[in-house]
């Protein structure tokens, strides 16, 4: 089969790779197409190695065809579409999934355009939900609105009946951000997000945030009392001072999570998260209440160029490989 291989973060070349088999308890998929994520290009550049035992071939999630079943498989059967979680592997003509991070394709959803959900819809259900029991009424900061996981979860959020801000760089994304929902829009370039929730609201019940350090002060002070903020991107560095005075005085919370590392199964696991996915997140999509959101469709042979027009900002939504 072939693959994108690596050989430099701008040389993603597509070449002949050992053929994978679906093992006890796996399906192979024949890939149609293939998500893209800001964790594909740190994998690329070398900073994010995937978890022990997982595939080196950048790509955490795709669409496809179950193309065989390993051993004691009985819930998937060659032929039928699907969309899968991955470890990695997703850059691929097929890759091998353990069948609890396989999902069925969302109602009235084009095959290529799955390859855009597992990812997001696992990380903002995972973290809105699962971990913060966002509901109605409440406010959620979405940090990047106008990205994959921000496009989302602004549908997501306003589904569940919350009251939805975001933060994104130009008059165009905020646009964007309105046309999905969000309620207050404020251009990071040249507005105080704090000062801009604090005109308006209370604070955020909720932060949902990809920047990390940048951010962390300004986050605190942007939460309501009782306020979570759930980090989930480093995009502005690692390391930042914590003033616990604050995070004492509004009774706050910061929570830090990944997907990619989680076990299998278990308590809070990938395939605790899948399921809960496909029960509550899939019906919202058949409903219309969510859509994916595809900002470019590209060949998988241009991984460099579609790895480059992520990390410039200038599309909105998700990027999907087609393979």
């Amino acid at each position: 089969m072939h693959a994108v291989v690596a050989e430099s973060p701008k040389q993603l070349v597509w070449h002949e790779v050992p053929d994978v088999t679906a093992g006890p308890g796996e399906i192979l998929i024949k890939v149609a197409a293939a998500g893209v994520n800001r964790a594909d290009v740190l994998q690329a550049a070398g900073k994010y190695p995937p978890p022990p035992g997982a595939s080196e071939i950048i790509g955490m999630e795709v669409a496809g065809v179950v193309s065989a079943v390993g051993s004691g498989v009985t819930e998937w059967s060659v032929g039928q579409e699907v969309c899968a979680l991955l470890a990695g592997g997703g850059y691929a003509e097929y890759v091998a999934v353990p069948t609890g991070q396989v999902m069925p394709i969302p109602k009235g959803v084009d095959l290529v355009d799955a390859a855009g959900l597992p990812e997001v819809a696992c990380t903002v259900w995972s973290n809105l939900v699962m971990v913060a029991q966002l509901s109605e009424g409440q406010l959620l900061l979405l940090h990047g609105g106008a990205s994959g996981i921000g496009s989302h979860g602004i549908q997501v959020a306003r589904a569940l009946g919350a009251t939805v801000a975001v933060t994104a760089g130009s008059p165009g994304k905020l646009e964007f951000c309105r046309d999905l929902g969000a309620q207050i829009t404020i251009n990071y370039r040249n507005e105080d997000f704090v000062a801009r929730l604090r005109q308006q609201t209370d604070g955020a019940d909720v932060i949902l945030d990809i920047m990390g350090a940048a951010y962390l002060d300004r986050n605190i002070d942007a939460l309501a009392t009782d306020g979570q903020l759930i980090v989930i991107g480093l995009q502005g560095g690692v390391k930042a001072e914590l003033n616990l005075g604050k995070l004492l005085t509004k009774r706050a919370r910061v929570i830090g999570t990944t997907l990619r590392a989680r076990p299998a199964n278990g308590p809070n696991s990938k395939n605790e998260i899948v399921a809960a996915v496909t029960a509550k997140v899939w019906p919202m999509i058949a409903d219309g209440a969510v859509r994916p959101i595809i900002g470019a469709r590209m060949a998988v042979q241009q991984a460099a160029e579609a790895h480059q027009l992520l990390v410039s900002g200038k599309g909105s939504g998700k990027i999907v490989l087609t393979v």
